[in-house]
């Protein structure tokens, strides 16, 4: 059996001897229409965003932090903002039995 070296990858010709989409125009982006707009029923029956939170649900807040304490907790890796909500949980408990 001949050593056959593998040949990796599609060439551009190989590509395009296979398409049958035409290059796409600049009438062709004119013409075009947003996905709700194209197809209204689909577009309501997909669920925008992420779903319910698991409980207890978490409140989204835009919260400024010292530059020292974010370097702090994402150094810890990944998970850095529960971690921050953990430390603040705990401050909370504490000055509530104080």
């Amino acid at each position: 059996m001949p050593n056959a070296k593998k040949k990796s990858g599609y060439t551009k010709k190989d590509l395009h001897d296979v398409s049958d989409n035409p290059e796409l125009t600049k009438a062709d982006f004119a013409k075009a229409r947003p996905f709700s707009e194209a197809f209204p029923d689909l577009s309501a029956s997909i669920r925008n965003g992420r779903g319910p939170n698991k409980s207890p649900t978490k409140k989204l807040v835009s919260l400024r932090l010292s530059q020292d304490v974010i370097t702090h907790f994402k150094s810890t890796g990944p998970g850095w903002q529960s971690r921050i909500d953990e430390t603040l949980r705990k401050a909370v408990k504490r000055k509530a039995s104080a």
